[in-house]
Parts: structure tokens; C-alpha cells; sequence
């Protein structure tokens, strides 16, 4: 029962944060800019959202192809199409609670491909590394292009409330000394007393953990495919990319935008998402912050992040649920044709 409430207060906590956001945006604005907002989003053309779906579809279907490569190091290979639907399936477990997705996508190759959860749970860890590293590339890459701006983007909300918010620490570099000899401490403590809290289930979870990042760590060394993991880990940001700008085309107003601008916006929007779970709210204001340095007004740039957010959250839902539906059916009807190869 705690559980559950703790679960339901966490996702009313998103939820209100992302209302927060919607109202911040909206609250300055005149009714006619409010119109304005409503009218770009019923005109746009919708055929460009539907070619960033299908990309997006892709980058998913990569990022499944490169979570099989990563296994099979450690002696497994899952098929396809399960690896495919426990990705989408994380994906929408992500939209209510916060690493949710990654446990669930585990289980779900732990119940279909006999895959032990700690070990695929430690390729998911090590991805999300990947993930973080090509993230910072890409933001390096947008600052070198972007340099020019530099003193644009420090007018706009984003730096300043961030920047607010670093003023009011009075010492943080004395923070970042504290935070590094506490986790220290920590590890030092953990390891001196391992052998008397051994039997706890916290330290077991733990154990299951690192030894299942070690797993994944291990996987990259030893990795069969380079070539291929190499390629999937690039083409899913190039996937986020194309799935960003291409959404400009349904717009007048921004369908000059350049692939440039689309990887400002996918940076600064994916970092909203990492925020605020889903990216609610925040994802089409920091949207519209991001396109007004780009002489974007800001009713377009807005309509801009809804039409954006709105595509990509239809999509993981969409699929979500269709995978929640195949998954027992397909692999229903794998066993059973099993079965009939066995018989005969």
C-alpha cells in the first residue's frame, strides 16, 4: 500500500510539475497570442510529424539492434522483435515513473528470453552511459556551431533562472568538495562492512547491480560486432535529429531552419525531458525559449514544442501499448511452432 502510494504521489508530482510549466508559458500571454498559439497548431502540416514518427520509429528499432549486440558477449541473443517491444514498452513505463522503463524492459527479456535481469539490467546501465557521453558531443557540437549566440542565450529564461540558482549557493566549489569526500567516505564504509551487512537485501540489490554493470562493461571489451554497435550508437542521435528538424517543415514560420538549429533544440529539449519526466510542459517552453534566438516569435516557437512533443509522446505510446499487446501473442506462437518442430 505505501508502495503504491509513494508511485501515485510521484506521478501526480510530474504531473503538477508539468502544469507549472504550461501555466508559466501561458500566464503572460494575451488572449490574441494565446489564439495565435491554438491556430499555428490546427494549420500545421501534419504530414511532416508523420515522417518524424516513422524516423523516430527507427532510432528505437537501432537502439533495440545495438541492446542485442551488447548481450551477446555474455552468450545471449534475444530476438529481435522481443528486444524491439521491451524498448518501447520501457519507454512507456518511463512516462509514469522515473527508471521505471529500464526495469521493465529487463523483465520483460528475463520472462520471454531467460536473459537474468541484473546482467541485462548492466548493458541498460552501461547504454545509459553512452547515451550521456553522446549527449555532451552533441551539446559541445551545438556550442561550436552556435558560439555566435552565446550572448543570445543568456537573455533567455533557461540561463537565467539556472544561473539565479547557482548565484544563491555562496560556496560551490566547497558543495562539490563535501559531495566528493561523502562518496568516498561511503564506498570506503561499504567496502570495511561488507561482510556484516551482507545478508541485508539492500546490499544484495546493490551486489545484483554492479556486478550487472560489470556485465555490461565487460560486454564492450569483448563486443563481436564494433563495426555495427559503433554505428547503431551514432545513428540513434542522428534519428533524434532528423525526427527534431523535420517537425520545422510544418511550420511557415520555421521551416527555413537549418540542421543546425534542430540539434539546439534537441539538446537543450532533451535535457527537459531528463528534468521533468516526459519533458510535459517544460519540453515545448524550453522549445520556444531555444527558437526565439532564432528570431522565432515566441506563440510559433511554442506551437513548435507542442507540435514536437506531441508527435514523440504519441508514438511511445502508441507503440508501448502495441508491443504490450503482441508480446504475449507473438512469443505464444513462437513456443507453439516450437512445439509442432519437436513433435514431427
Amino acid at each position: 500500500m505505501k508502495n503504491r502510494l509513494a508511485n501515485l504521489l510521484k506521478i501526480l508530482f510530474f504531473l503538477s510539475l508539468g502544469v507549472f510549466f504550461i501555466w508559466l508559458f501561458m500566464h503572460n500571454l494575451t488572449p490574441e497570442e494565446k489564439k495565435e498559439i491554438y491556430a499555428s497548431f490546427l494549420s500545421a502540416n501534419y504530414f511532416w510529424v508523420l515522417v518524424s514518427i516513422l524516423i523516430g520509429v527507427f532510432s528505437h528499432l537501432s537502439r533495440a539492434i545495438r541492446w542485442k549486440i551488447m548481450m551477446e558477449p555474455m552468450g545471449y541473443n534475444p530476438g529481435i522483435k522481443n528486444t524491439f517491444m521491451a524498448v518501447m514498452i520501457g519507454y512507456f513505463a518511463n512516462m509514469a515513473l522515473p527508471r521505471l522503463g529500464e526495469v521493465t524492459r529487463c523483465g520483460i527479456l528475463a520472462r520471454y528470453e531467460k536473459i537474468p535481469i541484473q546482467k541485462s539490467f548492466g548493458t541498460v546501465v552501461t547504454e545509459r552511459g553512452i547515451d550521456l557521453i553522446m549527449l555532451s558531443l552533441a551539446f559541445l557540437l551545438t556550442f561550436l556551431i552556435h558560439i555566435d549566440k552565446l550572448a543570445l542565450f543568456k537573455t533567455t529564461t533557461i540561463y537565467q533562472n539556472a544561473a539565479d540558482k547557482f548565484d544563491h549557493i555562496e560556496n560551490p566549489g566547497m558543495i562539490y568538495w563535501i559531495a566528493g569526500a561523502a562518496l568516498i567516505l561511503t564506498g570506503f564504509l561499504f567496502f570495511r562492512m561488507r561482510h556484516k551487512i551482507s545478508h541485508l537485501v539492500i546490499y544484495q540489490k546493490i551486489k545484483e547491480v554492479i556486478l550487472g554493470f560489470t556485465e555490461g562493461l565487460k560486454s564492450l571489451v569483448t563486443i563481436k560486432k564494433p563495426f555495427w554497435f559503433i554505428f547503431h550508437s551514432i545513428n540513434i542521435w542522428v534519428m533524434y535529429l532528423l525526427m527534431t528538424w523535420i517537425v520545422f517543415f510544418s511550420l511557415p514560420e520555421t521551416s527555413h531552419l537549418n540542421l543546425g538549429i534542430g540539434l539546439a533544440v534537441l539538446v537543450f529539449g532533451s535535457i527537459g525531458i531528463i528534468v521533468v519526466q516526459g519533458g510535459i510542459g517544460i519540453y515545448p517552453w524550453i522549445v520556444a525559449e531555444m527558437l526565439a534566438i532564432f528570431a522565432i516569435p515566441d506563440t510559433k516557437g511554442y506551437a513548435m514544442g507542442w507540435l514536437l512533443w506531441t508527435g514523440q509522446t504519441l508514438m511511445i505510446v502508441a507503440l508501448g501499448l502495441l508491443s504490450m499487446a503482441l508480446l504475449p501473442v507473438l512469443n505464444n506462437k513462437t513456443k507453439r511452432n516450437e512445439f509442432s518442430g519437436i513433435q514431427q
